[in-house]
Formats: structure tokens, sequence, C-alpha cells
């Protein structure tokens, strides 16, 4: 299993390349398999193993379904600054690159920690609401 902290690190690096944001959202998805006590493919889907990493991460649990445009969106950015290379605008590509790598590793990670989190990507159940649980009961007390 990759390290969070090391995942976490080559995503929020400004001089990361694509291939590394590629690499680190494939490290995202090979820790959720591996917590689910399964071998992590080396198959591509597509052009990309991140995308046959999310499809057998998925088997068994509907709720991953949610992140899976997020897969696509980060190998869409891949393309977009591999086919094109270094040119005048890619900085933007890179940026938002980023952001969804960002993203996917925030779901995921999530999803480790909180059983549940994620049954629809953009509703999915807040973090901060189950620390604020303890407060409404304290002060009925």
């Amino acid at each position: 299993m990759t390290d969070w902290d090391n995942i976490e690190a080559t995503i929020e690096r400004g001089s990361s390349t694509p291939t590394d944001l590629l690499l680190a959202c494939e490290h995202v998805l090979e820790n959720w398999i591996e917590a689910r006590t399964q071998q992590p493919t080396k198959r591509e889907r597509e052009g990309f193993r991140l995308l046959a990493l999310h499809r057998q991460g998925a088997m068994g649990d509907p709720s991953f379904n949610a992140c899976r445009e997020t897969c696509r969106e980060v190998a869409y950015h891949y393309n977009l600054l591999a086919e094109g290379g270094p040119k005048q605008g890619s900085a933007p590509t890179l940026a938002m690159m980023q952001i969804v790598a960002n993203h996917l590793m925030l779901f995921v990670r999530g999803k480790m920690e909180v059983a549940g989190l994620g049954e629809f990507c953009c509703s999915s159940k807040s973090l901060r609401a189950m620390d604020t649980d303890h407060l409404v009961s304290d002060a009925r007390a």
C-alpha cells in the first residue's frame, strides 16, 4: 500500500507532471483494492490502467462508481497534456488535472475511513456533520 502522505504530496506539489498525477491516482485506487484484500490488476481499460483499477474496485461496491467519471476526467486531462505536449495553455489543464486528482484522493480516502461515504459523490455525507453530532447531544444534557 502506498503511503497516503506521499500520494497527497505528489498531488499537491506544483511541479508534478501529468504522469506523476496519473500514477498518484493509480496508487489511490491500488490502496482501495488492497484494503479490500485483493491484488490490483496490471491490465488496462481504454488504454489506462487507472480505468481498469476503477472497474476492479467497483466490483461488489456499487457506490464506488461515484468516482468513475472522476477517473475518466483524470485520463482525459492526461491525454490533453500528453498528446499536445507542453504548449501555451497547458498550465490550466495541468491545474485542473491536479484538482481532479485531489478530488479522487479525498473521495477514496474518505470512503475508506467512513463506511457508506460516497453513495452519490456530490451529496456524500459530510465528515464534519459527524464531528458536530456530539455537540447536539451534549447541548441537550
